[in-house]
């Protein structure tokens, strides 16, 4: 019974190192999520961008080939 006694602060000091290592590991994985979100919401804009600009590059190149056909034609 002595021996559980004695055994017992060295078993809560092992649970309580590992309740911080688990702590810290959450806080890590926290931050690399909230991180992981704003990279995502980042990238959403830019995919936003890049097909606006995409589809006003399609028109004016629709445009420029339709003036050439007109142009074609005249002549």
């Amino acid at each position: 019974m002595t021996s559980e006694l004695t055994d017992q602060p060295l078993a809560l000091q092992e649970l309580e190192k590992k309740l911080d290592q688990l702590i810290d590991h959450y806080q890590a994985v926290k931050n690399e999520n909230q991180l992981l979100r704003q990279r995502q919401q980042e990238l959403l804009e830019e995919k936003a961008q890049l097909l606006e600009k995409s589809a006003l590059a399609r028109s004016r190149v629709e445009a420029m080939i339709s003036r050439l056909k007109a142009l074609e034609e005249t002549i």
